[in-house]
């Protein structure tokens, strides 16, 4: 299944740990057809979780290609990473790349490259981890099928 992210920033008053109010903006990625529907899913995703008003402060198109999830409990960060394919050009006999993007949840950095080492495993394709970033993204939403779930 070929999924299309949506990178969707939400503003609203948090309580920090000081007790005291703060408006931020916090990045969250959907799963969803286009920009109506991932507005609609983040607002339905989120809303049990703010109090009080939130806007959808912003709405833009993330090209990942792949997804590493984990279901660590240390595991709360995402980092974006940009994988080059090396791929060989038959008739000029030259190496060709190609690029990607991916999203790898994990504890830390080594981690992160740990788990996507995993993930990449049964790629027949050569590649190279080109960048691997922390990102600010707080929470992932992929789609399901809520007709299958009753």
């Amino acid at each position: 299944m070929m999924h299309t992210w949506f990178l969707c920033k939400i503003r609203y008053e948090k309580v920090m740990e000081d007790g005291m109010n703060k408006k931020v903006t916090e990045p969250h990625l959907v799963d969803a057809l286009s920009f109506t529907e991932a507005e609609a899913r983040i607002i339905e995703e989120t809303t049990p979780f703010i109090t009080g008003e939130f806007t959808v402060a912003d709405i833009s198109r993330a090209h990942y290609s792949e997804l590493f999830p984990s279901d660590e409990e240390a595991a709360n960060k995402w980092y974006s990473g940009r994988l080059a394919f090396v791929i060989l050009d038959e008739k000029s006999g030259r190496e060709k790349r190609t690029y990607t993007n991916v999203l790898v949840q994990a504890s830390g950095m080594d981690d992160a490259l740990k788990k996507l080492n995993e993930g990449m495993k049964g790629t027949m394709a050569d590649y190279e981890s080109i960048v691997l970033k922390e990102t600010a993204i707080v929470d992932v939403f992929p789609y399901t099928d809520k007709t299958k779930e009753a």
